[in-house]
Formats: C-alpha cells, sequence, structure tokens
C-alpha cells in the first residue's frame, strides 16, 4: 500500500503507497517532494479512486450519467415522433372534416333531388291522367283532323295535338332527367360516405399510433426522472464514501504519526546505546548506509515468495495514480507463513482500513540506523505488542486485508523512522 495510500495524501506531502504519514514525513523520500508537487492538482481526482467502495460508487454515478443521457435522447426522439404525429392528426381530422361536409352536402342534394323527382313524377300523372279523362288521345286526335273542314283548319287542328303531343313528351323528359340525376347524386352520397368511412378508419388508426406513441413518451419520461433519481442517490453515496475515506485517511495519518515518532525514539535511543557500544564501528555502518545503504544480509527475507512489486514510484493497482510503492510486495498466496526478518521486539499492532492488519517490529540499531519492519495485509498475527521475536520465527499469515487485490505480503523496511529500499537490506 501506499504511504498515504492515496492522492489527498500526496497532496499534504505524504508517500503513496507506505505507512500513513502526515505532512512533516514529505521530506524523509528522496526526490519524492518534487514528484508530489507535480501531482497535487490531481489530488481531489486520486482521492475519489480512494477505495473500492468509492470506485463502485464513482462506477454507478458514471453508469446513471450516461443511461441518463440516452433517456433524454429517447425522450426527445418520442417527443419528436409524437409532434409529427399530432400535426399528421390535424391534416387528417381536416381532411375527415372536408369528407364528413361533402358528404352531408351530397345527402342534402340527394334529399333534395328526391323531392325534385317526385314533384315531376305528380305532375307526369296529372297530365297523363287529364289527358285521358276525354278519352284516347290519339283517337282524339285523329278525330279532330278528320272533322276538319278546310285545309287551314286541318293545319291548325295538327298543330294543337303536336303541341299536345310535345307537352307530354317535355314531361316524360324531364321525369326521365330527374330519375338520372337521383342516380347520380346517390353514387355521390355512396362515394362520400366511402371516403369518410375511409378517413375515418385512417383516424382510428392514427389514433393508436398516437395512444402507442403517447405511451413511448410517457415512459420515456418516467425513464428520465428515475434516472435522474438514481443519479443524485449515486452522487449522495459518492459523497459520502468520499467523506468516509477522508476521514479514514486522517485517522491512519494520525497513527502513522504516532508510529513513526515512536519508532524515531527507539531508533535515537539505540543508536545511542550502539555508540556507546562502539562509536567507531557506528561512524563506519552510518558512512556506508550513507553511500550505497547495507548489504551485509542484515535481514531475511518475511515469507517464502516472489516479489509482485518492488519499492520506488509506480502506478496504483487499484486506483492507477502515480506514487511512492514504500515497500516490496511479495506473493506467495493465502495463509503463507509470514516470519520475522531479524531478531526484535514486536512494538504495534493494529486494524488500519488501508493496510488491514499491520504489524511493526523493532529490531533495534543496524548499520548506524534504528531499523523497524511492517508487515501489511495479513489474515491474522500469532504475535502480540510486547512480543519478543527471533529471526525466521513464524508471526503471521498472508492475507488480504485492508485496500488490497489479492493476498500478498506489503512489506516496508523503515530507517530512523524513513520508508527505505528493502532490498538493500536482505
Amino acid at each position: 500500500m501506499a504511504g498515504a495510500t492515496l492522492a489527498l495524501a500526496m497532496a499534504v506531502g505524504t508517500t503513496s503507497m507506505s505507512m500513513p504519514t502526515a505532512t512533516a514525513r514529505a521530506d524523509d523520500l528522496e526526490d519524492r517532494k518534487k514528484q508530489v508537487e507535480q501531482r497535487v492538482e490531481h489530488a481531489e481526482e486520486d482521492l475519489d479512486e480512494s477505495s473500492a467502495a468509492l470506485r463502485k460508487a464513482s462506477a454507478r454515478l458514471a453508469a446513471a450519467q450516461e443511461q441518463l443521457a440516452a433517456a433524454k435522447a429517447e425522450l426527445a426522439t418520442a417527443r419528436g415522433k409524437l409532434e409529427v404525429a399530432e400535426e399528421r392528426d390535424a391534416v387528417m381530422q381536416a381532411a375527415l372534416d372536408t369528407a364528413e361536409a361533402e358528404l352531408a352536402a351530397a345527402e342534402a342534394e340527394l334529399a333534395q333531388g328526391r323531392i325534385d323527382r317526385d314533384a315531376q313524377r305528380q305532375r307526369v300523372a296529372t297530365t297523363v291522367a287529364e289527358m285521358y279523362m276525354d278519352g284516347d288521345p290519339d283517337l282524339i286526335a285523329f278525330t279532330s283532323l278528320m272533322d276538319a273542314e278546310s285545309t287551314e283548319e286541318l293545319t291548325r287542328r295538327d298543330g294543337v295535338r303536336d303541341v299536345v303531343v310535345g307537352q307530354e313528351a317535355r314531361a316524360y323528359d324531364e321525369l326521365k332527367a330527374a330519375e338520372v340525376m337521383m342516380v347520380v347524386r346517390e353514387e355521390q352520397v355512396e362515394r362520400a360516405r366511402d371516403a369518410v368511412a375511409g378517413r375515418r378508419a385512417e383516424a382510428a388508426d392514427h389514433l393508436v399510433l398516437m395512444q402507442e406513441l403517447e405511451t413511448e413518451k410517457a415512459a420515456a419520461s418516467a425513464s428520465v426522472r428515475s434516472l435522474v433519481e438514481e443519479r443524485a442517490a449515486a452522487r449522495a453515496e459518492a459523497r459520502a464514501i468520499r467523506a468516509a475515506d477522508a476521514a479514514k485517511l486522517r485517522a491512519l495519518q494520525r497513527q502513522q504519526d504516532e508510529i513513526e515518532e515512536m519508532l524515531r525514539r527507539r531508533a535515537a535511543a539505540a543508536l545511542r546505546r550502539a555508540r556507546a557500544a562502539a562509536a567507531a564501528k557506528a561512524a563506519s555502518a552510518r558512512a556506508r548506509s550513507a553511500v550505497s545503504g547495507p548489504s551485509d544480509g542484515v535481514l531475511s527475507y518475511p515469507v517464502d515468495g516472489y516479489v509482485t512489486s518492488p519499492f520506488g514510484y509506480r502506478t496504483h493497482p487499484i486506483y492507477h495514480y502515480w506514487g511512492m510503492h514504500d515497500g516490496v510486495d511479495f506473493g506467495g498466496g493465502c495463509g503463507t507463513p509470514l516470519r520475522a526478518s531479524a531478531q526484535g521486539r514486536v512494538v504495534a499492532s493494529y486494524w488500519s482500513a488501508v493496510y488491514g492488519n499491520r504489524l511493526v517490529i523493532d529490531h533495534g540499531a543496524h548499520s548506524g540506523v534504528g531499523l523497524a519492519t511492517v508487515y501489511n495485509h495479513a489474515s491474522d498475527y500469532t504475535v502480540g505488542v510486547g512480543t519478543q521475536v527471533t529471526r525466521g520465527q513464524v508471526i503471521g499469515f498472508e492475507g488480504s486485508t485492508g485496500w488490497s487485490t489479492g493476498c500478498h505480503l506489503h512489506f516496508t523496511v523503515m530507517a530512523n523512522g524513513k520508508p527505505v529500499d528493502p532490498m538493500k537490506w536482505f
């Protein structure tokens, strides 16, 4: 794990992937301050990735935002389709109104035509009846011609007969015309009725479409409202988790301050004892450490496993920001025994939300510095505070507690309370 575990810790000058340190620890790591300052502007963003819980909440929020954008697009589409349908509905209603008006006019003309036809039939019937009341019209006309006493009278009587016959013919012609107009008007009414029926059928089908579009719009609106609520809930959850993570960091930094202050005091005391016993040898050891660090195997490997992540700057495996990895990660598998790297005394053992189960062993003065080792993420430990341990003694078992991607040991070496590369001490 990182020294401050997150960019928030980085922003206040602590080491990512080390024990949770305070601002005063910034000057303890070589070249770290410059790199930290370059990343201060990303502190808040990095804090958003401070825990698995917040990462899930952020993913939920992002998903809600993406879904909301899609839902808004769907709502806009539904509204657009409904507006087009409403415009078409208005056109169809106008066409239906026109067809119904034409039908009403045709029916009125048909009704008037029937009245005119019946009147014409009555006139024809009256004319015929009057003509036959005096006898057969043809016979009467013939008798009239035969009774003519002169050519002039004959001509006059023949003209009268033609007038009578012409009147009868006109009456029949008018009746025939009225009958023909009735047929035409009946056909017009039938066509008008068919047109109205067709318009009404189209209107009925369009009404179904309108109802479907209304339902689609209502569903899209409900989806938008639901996603707005989901986004608000996800944002509130993310903020709450973020605040909780920040509180964990502050608590972790306080713990780290206490641990490091204790280790500095113990290192100073151990060094005083060492100088009193062998001042010259201590001075020589300090000079060697200042140049390249120890290389005489002061510490043994803490676990039978392989290195999965070395000491130094790296990309965080969970949160993906660039930060200082203040120790060495060893694989080996869940339950692999953890061993004391050297003789010493357990001076701290506690639970950290970030590091899980932690154990700190003070090994006293070595090579001119006060040396301590820190074990992180263990499933549990077999020793407690005050226990005197020997090199190689089983003190616990590999686990994946705290902010961890899998069972491993994050092993930190502290020289005078400052994280150093463990590989130089094996």
